[in-house]
């Protein structure tokens, strides 16, 4: 096996920038109940232990504490309030209390509802943060404000404002971007140039298509995404965008943008072949994910998972541009033998 010549932050940098790493970064993402589950399996006492132990490279998150009033149990401090939810192989806290559900108008909103201020949060401590992690990629900082309104409104009325209260749209999108871009900005100021990746979401895919239509996108979330992304390259971040499902079709207006990552690659869904996402866009975004938790690490055999991870390697990888992950959290119905798999085909196949 060759030998390693660069820290986890070395690795993805390079990467980003298009350079020769020594191996493909591999990242991790997963349920609580699936670390358990793994840790058990591994014998390990801590997921730091895990990621050493299957060489992951996985990036250290940042962010503000919480400082402002104080909060009711089971409320977040958009004022929606949760309730846990058991599936079966892990638990949810699901919305269950939508604070903005009943209003018609903007007026209504600004004169019943109070949209959180970044000087409810305490950043002071984001810099000894950074200094416990030396050698990991650092992540801080996004939007994702389309999954917050839906918590204020409720899915169904957040999708059907589109269309009959846009004006409510607007209002509270523009809130949260503007909560969004001063909580990134005040990271930033925190560690000058030490944040490598801003994450800019919204989930605008399903199996089958896009959520929005275009021209919804490009109306509510574009302009607002296109400010927090300019932020990010000014600070010399790079922008990763996760979007789940089919999102073929909104591509290329997501680069345009200016993204630099796309994650996570749902390659079962319409659309997202990954052939033809390398072919097509390869040469303009850095592919994140790929390895897919509907079917190959939930219910695949260890040499399924392999040969994805040998299949992604080779396609999404050809060339470079690509981070091994799962394409999304990885649940607990998982074996932890196949996400041992993953990462050790991954450790095995990826040198570059």
């Amino acid at each position: 096996m060759p030998k390693e010549t660069m820290t986890p932050r070395e690795r993805w940098l390079a990467v980003l920038r298009r350079e020769k790493p020594d191996r493909v970064p591999m990242d991790y993402w997963a349920t609580a109940e699936a670390n358990q589950k793994l840790m058990q399996h591994l014998g390990c006492a801590t997921m730091q232990e895990v990621f050493d132990r299957l060489h992951i490279d996985t990036p250290l998150t940042v962010g503000p504490r919480y400082v402002g009033p104080p909060l009711p149990p089971g409320q977040d401090v958009f004022g929606c309030r949760y309730k846990n939810v058991d599936y079966g192989t892990g638990v949810y806290a699901e919305c269950v209390y939508h604070p903005l559900a009943e209003y018609t108008s903007v007026e209504e909103i600004e004169r019943n509802y109070q949209f959180p201020s970044p000087d409810w949060y305490d950043y002071a401590h984001i810099p000894a943060q950074v200094a416990c992690a030396p050698e990991r990629p650092i992540r801080g900082g996004g939007s994702e404000p389309f999954l917050i309104y839906k918590n204020l409104r409720g899915q169904e009325q957040a999708f059907l404002d589109l269309i009959l209260y846009p004006e409510i749209v607007h209002y509270c999108l523009g809130k949260l971007f503007d909560l969004a871009y001063e909580n990134t900005r005040r990271i930033y100021e925190q560690i000058p140039g030490k944040v490598m990746i801003t994450y800019v979401a919204e989930d605008l895919g399903s199996q089958e298509g896009l959520l929005f239509s275009p021209a919804q996108i490009r109306e509510f979330l574009l302009p607002g995404m296109k400010r927090m992304i300019d932020l990010a390259h000014e600070a010399g971040a790079f922008v990763f965008h996760h979007s789940d499902g089919a999102i073929r079709d909104i591509l290329p207006d997501m680069i345009a943008a200016g993204i630099d990552v796309l994650n996570p690659i749902q390659w079962r869904c319409k659309g997202m072949e990954r052939a033809a996402l390398k072919r097509d866009f390869g040469h303009q975004v850095i592919f994140h994910g790929g390895v897919d938790n509907q079917y190959t690490l939930a219910f695949g055999s260890v040499e399924e998972v392999r040969q994805e991870v040998a299949d992604n390697l080779r396609i999404l990888g050809a060339g470079g541009g690509y981070i091994l992950a799962p394409c999304h959290n990885i649940q607990a119905v998982s074996p932890p033998e196949n996400i041992v798999a993953m990462y050790e085909a991954g450790y095995e196949l990826g040198w570059m």
